[in-house]
């Protein structure tokens, strides 16, 4: 990948503010959206107190980067042995953000839990860029950056993926399509693994395939 040149910081509570809203709007539309909260209007009130609560959780217990003008975040969390189950607090304040959703939500949060992979590795759990600076490259940028990092130590990163599009973003960025999470009556997401040193995990190829002969169903955005 040919990757511009986007200055990437580690993000601070001082861009909790900034950053809530590129979250919620680079999300705000498609399938997936569609998905957990239909009504529009609801959706973006329940967006904004639902990616403030991640944010400060990524903050507080995982490692986000951001752009100098705060266009695009990554929020990661290194998954180096099993996770601890999710703090009460957390979940009570997942509940309140996203109200009547919450069980939605939580659905996703077990499908994704459910279907992670074992093996050592980073998780990039949120990459958004502000929809009016999308295709610069600063997605790309802020994937570069931690990549170097894993790269240096040896490290793979999962990622559930929720549209085609980019599918396409991670592939050019040495991810390997897994068996996707099909969700019925719903969205499909696409499990991608990035190798370090060692074993793949399951479901996944021992060598990159293309996009038309690992994943099927519906298209997200």
């Amino acid at each position: 990948m040919t990757i511009p040149a986007v200055a990437v910081r580690p993000a601070t509570p001082a861009d909790t503010d900034a950053l809530v809203p590129v979250l919620v709007d680079a999300f705000f539309h498609g399938p997936v959206a569609d998905w957990l909260v239909p009504d529009p209007t609801e959706r973006r009130l329940i967006y904004h107190a639902y990616f403030t609560t991640v944010l400060r959780h990524g903050l507080d217990h995982g490692q986000v980067h951001t752009t100098g003008d705060r266009a695009g975040v990554a929020i990661w969390y290194p998954r180096l042995q099993p996770p601890p189950p999710p703090s009460l607090a957390h979940v009570r304040e997942l509940e309140v953000a996203t109200g009547r959703y919450a069980p939605v939500f939580s659905l996703l949060d077990t499908l994704f839990e459910t279907h992670h992979p074992a093996l050592p590795h980073h998780h990039l759990a949120y990459l958004a860029v502000t929809p009016d600076r999308q295709g610069q490259g600063i997605g790309a940028a802020l994937l570069a950056a931690h990549h170097r990092r894993l790269d240096a130590d040896g490290l793979p990163a999962y990622l559930e993926a929720t549209s085609p599009r980019n599918r396409a973003l991670y592939e050019r960025a040495g991810y390997r399509v897994g068996t996707p999470i099909w969700i019925p009556d719903g969205p499909t997401f696409w499990r991608m693994w990035r190798p370090g040193v060692g074993t793949l995990p399951p479901g996944f190829p021992s060598q990159s395939t293309s996009m038309d002969d690992t994943a099927t169903g519906s298209d997200t955005a």
